[in-house]
C-alpha cells in the first residue's frame, strides 16, 4: 500500500516540478525535462532525473543552474504537493535516453551490414 502513495507522489512531484521549471524559474535553464522522481521511503530525499539537448557544456550549465535554484523549486513544490515534509532534491542527469540512442544507433548499423550481405 506504501509503495502506491510513493508512487503517486514521485509522479506528481514529476509533474509539478515541470510546470515549475516551464513558468515560475527566473533563471533561463533551457530546454529540460523531468524523466523521472524516486522517492526514498521517509519521504525525506527526492532524486530528479533530468535529461537536457544539447552538448557536454550544456549539461554542465544545467546542472550548475539546477543546483542554484534548488531551494526555490523545494518552496514550490512544497504549495503544490501535499506533504508533511517536503523532501530534500538530489538532481542527477539521465543518461538512459542517450544510452537508447547508442543502442539503437548499433542495432541500425547491424541491420545494415546483414541487408549489405
Amino acid at each position: 500500500m506504501a509503495n502506491v502513495k510513493i508512487q503517486k507522489l514521485e509522479k506528481q512531484i514529476e509533474i509539478e516540478l515541470s510546470k515549475i521549471l516551464l513558468t515560475d524559474v527566473k533563471d533561463d535553464i533551457g530546454f529540460v525535462t523531468i524523466t523521472g522522481v524516486n522517492l526514498t521511503n521517509d519521504l525525506s530525499f527526492a532524486k530528479i532525473y533530468y535529461s537536457v539537448l544539447g552538448n557536454e557544456d550544456k549539461k554542465n550549465a544545467v546542472a550548475k543552474k539546477l543546483n542554484k535554484v534548488k531551494g526555490f523549486l523545494r518552496t514550490s513544490l512544497g504549495s503544490r504537493v501535499q506533504m508533511r515534509k517536503v523532501p530534500e532534491l538530489i538532481f542527477a542527469y539521465d543518461e538512459s535516453i542517450e544510452y537508447g540512442n547508442k543502442i539503437e544507433k548499433i542495432i541500425t548499423e547491424i541491420k545494415e551490414k546483414d541487408n549489405e550481405k
